[in-house]
């Protein structure tokens, strides 16, 4: 057990790192945005969702869009339920009930990569894997919105743009690999840029143009590219 949880430890440090500078950024944005330090930090601890804590701090800079709130969110985070779902196949008896609960708070896209590497995921593996990512997530973002206050706007802009940064890291490998994502992902361009400039579509809000613009582009590319599955 101890030699699992240490594992997990180890694997979870370039996660950690990772996350203490992207998390930097949604704490000097979150600042920006109006939101106190220990605001921004209360949402990551409780959230530790990248796309979707930046796409709530947004609407929660208007106060009252709550049905806007509600599908952003089931919309951005709902891969993390077939993420623990596909885990689940994997990880050891003992793991049941409500740590199932607790282990699927911490599930995140590097984090299911990293677990799904192992044959059979211990309860201490996964335990040491989030420790450091959790940690990393949540002093990232009291750091980010500490020092919102005191670096140069022009700096606090720049550090910003690292949140989509990641987003680009994470999208570009699999857009290379892969042709017709390239064409998704440009659809999407263009549709979130007809939401902001045509004159009708860029009276809804920006969270449910975000659901909008990624719902009608994967259906377009479920269409018009199908992955056939294994063994067809």
């Amino acid at each position: 057990m101890k030699h699992n949880f240490i594992r997990g430890l180890k694997a979870g440090i370039p996660i950690g790192l990772g996350y203490f500078s992207v998390s930097f950024s949604f704490g000097i944005m979150a600042v920006s945005l109006g939101f106190d330090w220990w605001q921004a930090v209360i949402v990551s601890m409780a959230c530790v969702t990248s796309a979707g804590q930046l796409a709530g701090i947004s609407i929660m800079a208007s106060p009252g869009q709550y049905m806007q709130m509600l599908i952003s969110q089931i919309t951005i985070n709902i891969r993390y339920s077939f993420m623990s779902i596909s885990l689940s196949q994997k990880v050891e008896t003992k793991l049941t009930g409500i740590w199932r609960w607790l282990y699927a708070f911490m599930i995140t896209d590097e984090i299911f990569g990293v677990a799904t590497m192992e044959k059979s995921v211990t309860r201490s593996f996964l335990a040491g894997l989030f420790i450091i990512p959790y940690l990393g997530w949540s002093l990232g973002t009291l750091s980010g919105a500490l020092l919102g206050n005191v670096l140069p706007p022009i700096i606090m802009s720049s550090l910003c743009l690292a949140m989509y940064g990641m987003f680009v890291a994470i999208v570009a490998p699999a857009a290379k690999e892969y042709k017709p994502l390239c064409i998704i992902i440009l659809l999407t361009l263009l549709l979130s840029t007809a939401q902001f400039y045509l004159p009708l579509l860029k009276e809804i809000p920006s969270g449910l143009a975000i659901c909008f613009c990624a719902i009608i582009a994967a259906a377009i590319g479920a269409k018009f590219f199908p992955i056939e599955e294994v063994g067809k």
